[in-house]
């Protein structure tokens, strides 16, 4: 039988804070108060996996043995089809590291412009078809786990639109929509992104009868 978290304190295994407030408000309704690890100060292990599933454990692991609480991590990212599944795994790290006002962070308008070059390179009739993938993994201080795994199709769209959400959020256009990831309501996009139907899985399993 799968360990069941129940309410209190959850460690979310990001230095995110998009991220934090996402997952924040999936949990809310649960009882769970999220802390992020970077408010913690912990560090952000090293990424080593080739799978998402791999690299959210790392995560989740090493925030549940810094802090001595439940973690949860989220590994996610965009594949796009005709680019063989890249940038996959090495999402994040399409948008290199800037300073913006003394704060470090990522370059997510560099990442689109990367993909879309390469689309371009395959010429107008490009299939601009991509996935956004997420896995969540649960760690629990003595080393137990859970992991639960969310898509999103769509298709990639050029310039970005939007103002809401955050990565490649402005390029991507879900199936059955018009409109990008970033100019969807929050709420609305917490029903239908690849977050939040690995979420469903977790809270059916975690929070269901």
């Amino acid at each position: 039988m799968t360990r069941r978290l129940g309410s209190g304190k959850l460690v979310i295994a990001t230095h995110n804070a998009g991220k934090l407030k996402e997952i924040s408000a999936l949990l809310a309704p649960h009882g769970v108060s999220c802390i992020s690890a970077g408010s913690l100060g912990l560090p952000e292990p090293a990424e080593t996996g080739t799978t998402f599933v791999q690299n959210a454990l790392i995560k989740a692991r090493a925030a549940a043995e810094a802090s001595g609480m439940p973690a949860l991590a989220d590994d996610s990212g965009l594949a796009v089809d005709v680019l063989d599944g890249r940038p996959g795994v090495y999402t994040a790290d399409w948008a290199e590291r800037q300073w913006f006002e003394g704060q470090a962070g990522r370059d997510w308008y560099m990442a689109m412009g990367k993909v879309e070059g390469l689309l371009s390179e395959k010429g107008p009739g490009v299939d601009r078809s991509a996935t956004f993938h997420c896995a969540l993994a649960l760690a629990w201080p003595d080393g137990e786990q859970a992991v639960y795994e969310g898509t999103a199709p769509g298709s990639l769209t050029w310039p970005p639109r939007g103002e809401m959400g955050f990565g490649y959020d402005p390029v991507f256009v879900p199936h059955g929509r018009e409109q990008t990831f970033a100019e969807i309501a929050p709420e609305e996009k917490h029903a239908i992104s690849h977050r939040a139907d690995a979420f469903a899985k977790l809270v059916g399993e975690q929070f269901g009868g």
